[in-house]
């Protein structure tokens, strides 16, 4: 009786302080996700943000949890209290959290200077992860195993498991959100880390106070050892508990499956979701934070019912079943429903709006299933649990097998099954992966044959009645319900689309599905032939967007005086790339682009337009990112032209910062070139200035050349030299007017150029006039990555004008840019003033119609706000 009560006594002292910890719980799970955000960012910095870096990435991540929670049990005492194995954890994270932002740069000088392609590359790359990864990580995964064993195994003690982990999601979506959408949109990266840890120290220090507060309570008792035959004696699941033990596989390969299930649709919904959304760093955290909301409501709901279930496992059987009804739904919301709705995201400037419209899209979609798979983790811990256990090991089992199912759903979906066979198929393994998982489950205790026979059957009917997302989401992404009518279903080859010339009629000739992206290729009725990527027109041979991609190479070309060997960081269309193959002086082109099937299969559909460049023999494609490839490469160019898609696409933003201005400075010969195109459209002031001061700051004698719209804002090039630039104007038409330049005056003139003056009148500006504009500009760094914040909070915002404008308002005519005879510069001097004015009375009347409409229309078809170069 004596030893009964005090069994009593410690169990009543455990259970005081249980919501205590779980309110611990949901502060450790928003450090780790604010942590996990900030590693991610700030390791693609330095091995790059290819999806095989980020899978190493991930993969490490994950694997430092599941060894974590295998092996602090195995490796800790239970003699050792577990609420000081747990702050010491929570200290553990803080300091290889802090210690990660000062051993990276130290990491990142040591990989480029021993970097090199292949296997030896990414085996380079995953140590350096698994170095700074690995040991907060392992910590990480650690901490539920460590506090599972302050609660014995009953009916209650596994609910309260269960509520632990769902406190840690509730968290995690806190996390998620706090550094999305504020600390690293307000700050940076270190701030961001201060803040998780200074989280991490508080959750420490109250375990540390519990601690204490159960050991007094004790006065003396150990409450952390109970003999097996007393823990039986006071456990509900005692009745029958050898039998829920003497099986464990079944629950530990259906978790496992859940797990990669999971992660596999993570992969597959969040490439769909981001281009009907956009791809914005906001974008990216809606849909994580979605994801993790259904999966902490899931644990909550399954700790409920695991208090009460006879038959947990069976369940948990049932949950995988509902589960390919749920992955259904959401390929069905996603590819035949959500794209169709009628949205049109520029109707208003506010990106909260747009937000609430991309979270309710979220939930619709995505919520269902991780509801499901966030009760899994719960029902497979009850399923397991039997008297005499180490709940640690339990727990550490449990939570290792569904970590090790996620890293292989994240690696398997992301660099095998989506590359190789399209999101179509990855969505049809997920039903089938689900199918499995709730027959594994229910093995041999399944008595009715309605089940073994109807939950195959039902995968089937749902894998056939699967449906391709459709081509207009992949080539117009969020504007794709605005195009309505305008487009054809079905793909055609190019010489089947009917030449009506209508405009507005849209048909498609090519979709594919890359190791980084999605990508299209579209031909309009009156024959403009566009290449889309991340869902929006990124180059065409549509005139203005030909006069900015031959701008963008052939002012670089003839500002040096011999560009014998060239570097174009992204390819698109090629017809950048193109502009150096006229060239006569040129002899090296190399082209760098993230996704391999761009060069390989867009840039061949406009070989008429970029001379076949990818098929020159001078010629050499490069599949990186192209900030690592610069990192990495030991070679020196003549002109560097960066040309990513648009500075709100997340990610983008890493090919801005002064770090990577200044390795692409450090790579030019001397009297080198660096030039990079800058949308004005989808964008406002704050953004277009951060992107130009960046530039400006590492290249301060830099020009911006306008490619506008009869003086409207449309896009431009921002074009840099270590040395000061001089253009003698009659020196370059004369250079023009040489026979072996015949083929770069056909190409210019193809685009609008008639001469070098015509090339020279788009000057817009200099670093030296504009810095009372940019006086108050955001510069972006490898620190904040600032732009990708602006760039996605504005992107909405269709202020060409506007910017081009305030741009042209600091203008005055650079003697010491342009030499030249006196007629020269007067005719120079009359068309830059023409320039001005026309952008200044546009952006008057732009203001006078916006005064007048304050609710904007839905951009036509063929606006640049829909259809925007590069």
């Amino acid at each position: 009786m004596q030893t009964n009560a005090v069994h009593q006594r410690a169990g009543q002292a455990r259970h005081r302080h249980l919501p205590w910890l779980l309110a611990l719980f949901v502060g450790s799970g928003c450090a780790a996700l604010i942590y996990e955000i900030v590693w991610l960012q700030l390791l693609q910095l330095v091995i790059g943000l290819t999806n095989v870096s980020l899978g190493l990435l991930l993969g490490i991540f994950m694997g430092g949890m599941c060894l974590g929670s295998l092996l602090l049990p195995r490796l800790i005492s239970q003699r050792r209290h577990p609420l000081k194995v747990y702050a010491l954890l929570e200290i553990g994270i803080a300091v290889f959290g802090v210690a990660i932002l000062f051993v990276v740069p130290w990491l990142s000088s040591f990989y480029t200077a021993h970097a090199g392609p292949g296997l030896s590359g990414v085996l380079l790359r995953g140590g350096l992860v698994a170095l700074c990864l690995l040991p907060p990580t392992i910590c990480m995964g650690a901490t539920l195993p460590a506090i599972a064993r302050w609660i014995e195994i009953t009916r209650e003690g596994v609910s309260w498991m269960g509520f632990f982990y769902g406190g840690n999601i509730v968290g995690a979506v806190g996390g998620c959100l706090l550094a999305g959408f504020y600390l690293l949109r307000v700050f940076d990266m270190a701030v961001a880390t201060y803040v998780a840890a200074a989280i991490n120290g508080v959750v420490a220090t109250v375990a540390l106070v519990l601690a204490a507060k159960s050991e007094s309570d004790d006065a003396g008792t150990d409450v952390l050892e109970t003999s097996t035959a007393e823990s039986a004696a006071h456990n509900p699941f005692s009745r029958g508990g050898i039998a829920l033990s003497q099986r464990r596989w079944p629950v530990y390969v259906t978790i496992a499956l859940s797990g990669m299930a999971a992660l596999g649709a993570e992969v597959v919904w969040t490439r769909l979701l981001s281009l009907l959304m956009g791809g914005t760093v906001y974008t990216f955290s809606i849909i994580l934070a979605v994801f993790l909301v259904g999966l902490g409501i899931g644990s909550t709901a399954g700790s409920f019912l695991a208090r009460s279930l006879e038959r947990p496992r069976l369940v948990l059987a049932g949950c995988q079943f509902l589960l390919m009804l749920a992955v259904a739904w959401g390929a069905v919301s996603i590819t035949q429903s959500l794209p169709y709705w009628p949205l049109d995201p520029s109707l208003s400037t506010n990106p909260w709006f747009n937000f609430q419209l991309d979270l309710a899209r979220g939930l619709w979609a995505v919520l269902p299933a991780s509801i499901l798979w966030g009760a899994s983790f719960p029902l497979a811990l009850a399923a397991l649990a039997a008297p005499g256990q180490d709940s640690g090991r339990m727990v550490g089992g449990v939570y290792a097998a569904n970590t090790v199912g996620a890293i292989v759903g994240a690696l398997l979906f992301s660099l095998v099954i989506v590359p190789n066979a399209g999101t179509l198929t990855a969505k049809r393994v997920l039903i089938a992966v689900s199918a499995l998982a709730a027959l594994v489950a229910a093995g041999k205790r399944v008595r009715i044959p309605a089940f073994a026979i109807g939950t195959p059957a039902l995968a089937v009917i749902l894998i056939w009645n699967v449906s391709p997302a459709p081509w207009g989401l992949a080539a117009f992404g969020r504007f794709m319900a605005t195009y309505g009518g305008n487009l054809h279903s079905g793909i055609l080859a190019e010489k089947d689309v009917p030449r009506t010339g209508n405009a507005s009629d849209v048909y498609c000739t090519y979709v594919g599905e890359g190791l980084n992206g999605t990508v299209a290729v579209t031909m309009t009725g009156a024959g403009v032939r566009s290449f889309h990527s991340a869902g929006k027109v990124q180059a065409s041979n549509d005139p203005l967007d030909m006069r900015l991609q031959r701008m963008l190479g052939h002012l670089s070309a003839l500002v040096h005086e011999k560009p014998e060997s060239v570097l174009v960081v992204a390819c698109g269309a090629g017809v950048t790339a193109g502009s150096f193959v006229t060239h006569p002086e040129t002899k090296r082109i190399v082209i760098c682009d993230i996704e391999p099937l761009v060069p390989q299969m867009i840039a061949p559909m406009f070989a008429a337009e970029n001379f076949d460049v990818v098929h020159d023999p001078r010629t050499e494609v490069v599949s990186d990112d192209g900030r690592h490839f610069i990192r990495t490469t030991h070679e020196k160019f003549d002109v560097i032209t960066s040309d990513p898609i648009d500075p709100w696409v997340k990610g983008c933003a890493a090919l801005n910062t002064v770090e990577y201005y200044e390795m692409c400075k450090a790579r030019l010969n001397p009297g080198g070139v660096m030039s990079l195109w800058i949308p004005l459209y989808e964008s406002n002031p704050t953004t277009v200035r951060s992107i130009i001061a960046t530039f400006f700051k590492v290249f301060p004698n830099g020009v911006l050349w306008s490619n506008d719209d009869r003086g409207d804002g449309y896009d431009a090039v921002l074009f840099g030299q270590a040395e000061p630039t001089r253009i003698d104007v009659d020196q370059m038409e004369a250079r023009l007017n040489r026979p072996d330049h015949a083929r770069v005056k056909k190409s210019l003139a193809d685009a609008g150029f008639l001469s070098a003056e015509d090339l020279l009148a788009t000057y817009a500006g200099q670093a030296a006039d504009m810095q009372d504009w940019m006086s108050v500009a955001q510069i972006n760094t490898d620190a904040n990555l600032r732009l990708q914040y602006l760039a996605g909070w504005s992107v909405n915002s269709f202020m060409g004008k506007e910017i081009l404008k305030g741009i042209v308002h600091y203008q005055k005519f650079p003697d010491l840019l342009f030499n030249g005879s006196e007629k020269t510069k007067l005719r120079l001097k009359a068309r830059l003033r023409k320039l001005v004015k026309t952008a200044e009375g546009n952006a008057e009347a732009r203001n006078l119609v916006k005064a007048t409409q304050p609710m904007p229309e839905a951009p036509p078809l063929d606006a640049p706000a829909i259809q925007p170069a590069l």
